[in-house]
């Protein structure tokens, strides 16, 4: 009885105890910090009591459990694992009675729990606040009657002050808890708004989801209403084994939680009849609908092997987060629909781009009395331009030059419509006027609303040495002649616009060495460098510098001698330069011929 003796002598009168009491109070009042908190009991009671095993175990409404918080001389396992209902052992008989239990001699006492076969004597004492069950402090020895009643007591007395020192900690803890989780949610929120694909996105709700909630399973179900069923679109397990892919609506938990538009918690797996068994160690779930707009867009469902793992608190702070990975979700989808379509237009874009080019030949050396130089590109991935060349005879050839209204896929569709006619039209016509009238004609049956276009023709007579021209609308082609540039007057209504036309045409006679420099309106129209973080438009209505005419006749006059296809590719250089970083204004043909 050498520790009673030691109580009693560290007490020797009530003012002693008071002390004692006050020093014990003043202790536990110093910090909010549990863990910190925990710790100095042991060392207060161990100062007075002596122990060998130290517990002490908080108390669990929602399960009526105990369980170990803060352990000396336990085993992780035991200190981990240990759950106790009440009534069960002497900490659960403690705390379901809420009175102290002294056992001399465990090894007589039915109720004992054994936890380690060298303990002998064991006194729990129940920590209460205003008639609430906080906890138990367990203590035991290897001796037996190792504690006395007077140890009870004095327990008692230490138990009914830290009592409130843990609540008041355990209450802190969650208010802390709760903050430090608003404000994650906080930054969150414009983290997760900042996420457009979809996998990243999900990886990294997983990811913030298992910082604030130890789960042991994490899914994000999407909602298909084709099918009316949730599709796993996310799914990460500790055990790396399959989940489901799809539980159609109503089903399980997670269906439960789509259809009532409510949070749907399970403490005990094995006792919810909804619950679909597919992972026998799961024991708690919870599931959260993820509503956009009045409109379920999905459910992300948690579970753990815990038994009443998920808390008010863990559901209160799904509940905040859900709506923001709802709205940053349906983002996600839509980003990666909209991505999905443009990479099948950038296929489709890239199969036009292909088909234009053999529509519209890249050389032509087959023209007789004429070379002939190309370069073209376009604004956007396809262009509107379009040229071609018709054999009549030996003698005479039909050069076509043409622009769309307009840009991209359109366009170039309406090109390709209007290159098919001319492959139809052109060989039964030899007259330029009396074809483009038939184009006229021919595009009016087939009426595109708002697209037009102006078109050049022009029939060489090798033989002759003589052009015919007619236009409709389009711009006239630079002749050079000897260092100076012959005007020609060429006019008419676009194709595809306007009934009943009448174009007229033009004839000139060709010398040797002449050249012809026929370009689309995007060369002249190009925008220069100060255009560059402006729109067309505004460009346009501030009277931007454009590269012109002017500058189109310096390069060609000044490379004149230089065989059609350099001279091309010379006039788009010298567009490059002009224009440094804004991009193409439109769709950028040439074609220039010599006169052989």
């Amino acid at each position: 009885m050498a520790d009673t003796r030691k109580t009693e002598v560290r007490f020797k009168g009530r003012a002693e105890l008071l002390d004692f009491l006050l020093e014990v109070s003043a202790l536990t009042n110093e910090t909010l910090d549990l863990d910190r908190l925990l710790a100095s009991v042991a060392e207060i009671i161990k100062d007075v009591v002596p122990y060998e095993l130290f517990a002490i175990l908080l108390y669990n409404e929602k399960t009526r459990s105990l369980r170990m918080r803060y352990s000396i001389g336990h085993r992780d396992e035991v200190a981990k694992g240990l759950s106790i209902g009440l009534g069960e052992g002497l900490t659960g008989h403690a705390a379901l009675h809420r009175q102290p239990v002294l056992v001399d001699d465990v090894r007589t006492d039915q109720r004992y729990l054994n936890a380690l076969d060298a303990v002998r004597a064991e006194v729990a004492v129940p920590m209460l606040v205003r008639g609430k069950l906080v906890g138990v402090i367990d203590l035991q020895a290897t001796r037996t009657g190792a504690f006395s009643s007077q140890d009870r007591t004095l327990l008692a007395l230490i138990a009914g002050r830290i009592g409130t020192a843990i609540d008041n900690a355990r209450l802190y803890r969650r208010v802390e808890r709760q903050n430090r989780m608003l404000r994650v949610l906080a930054h969150l929120s414009q983290e997760f708004s900042s996420i457009l694909d979809i996998d990243e996105l999900l990886t990294k709700i997983a990811v913030t989801v298992r910082a604030l909630i130890n789960f042991d399973a994490f899914s994000i179900f999407l909602v298909d209403d084709a099918r009316r069923v949730l599709r796993s679109r996310f799914s990460q397990r500790y055990d790396d084994k399959p989940s489901t892919d799809t539980i159609a609506f109503g089903e399980g938990v997670t269906g439960a939680a789509m259809e009532s538009r409510k949070a749907v918690r399970v403490g005990d797996v094995r006792e919810e009849p909804r619950y679909i068994a597919i992972h026998p160690d799961v024991r708690s779930e919870v599931a959260i609908p993820l509503v956009l707009h009045d409109r379920v867009v999905g459910v992300m469902d948690l579970e753990s092997v815990r038994l009443s793992y998920f808390t008010d608190d863990h559901v209160r702070a799904l509940s905040l987060l859900a709506p923001q990975i709802a709205t940053s979700v349906e983002n996600a989808r839509l980003y990666e629909t909209l991505s999905d379509r443009e990479k099948r237009m950038d296929q489709d874009l890239q199969a036009a781009y292909k088909l234009q080019q053999v529509l519209n030949p890249r050389t032509v050396s087959d023209v007789i009395g004429l070379e002939v130089g190309i370069k073209t590109r376009p604004a956007r991935e396809i262009s509107g331009d379009f040229y071609d060349f018709f054999e009549h005879s030996d003698d005479y050839t039909l050069i076509a030059f043409g622009d769309v209204s307009g840009k991209g896929a359109a366009a170039a569709l309406y090109g390709a419509l209007i290159s098919g006619l001319l492959r139809i039209l052109a060989p039964r016509r030899r007259s330029p006027a009396d074809l483009m009238k038939s184009m006229n004609e021919a595009l009016l049956e087939r009426k595109v609303d708002a697209q037009y276009a102006t078109l050049s023709l022009v029939l060489w007579a090798a033989k002759k040495k003589e052009f015919t021209f007619a236009s409709a609308g389009g711009l006239p082609p630079l002749i050079y002649r000897k260092g100076k540039v012959i005007e020609t007057k060429l006019e008419g209504v676009p194709i595809g616009l306007l009934e009943n036309q009448i174009y007229e045409q033009v004839q000139v006679s060709a010398e040797k060495n002449d050249l012809l420099i026929f370009y689309s309106d995007g060369v002249e129209d190009q925008l220069g460098p100060e255009a560059a973080t402006m729109s067309k438009a505004d460009a346009l209505s501030e009277d931007m510098e454009t590269y012109g005419r002017e500058k189109l006749e310096r390069v060609v006059l000044a490379n004149r001698r230089k065989k059609p296809q350099e001279i091309a590719e010379l006039i788009f250089t010298d567009i490059d330069q002009f224009r440094a970083a804004t991009t193409l204004t439109d769709d950028q043909t040439i074609v220039a011929l010599r006169i052989l």
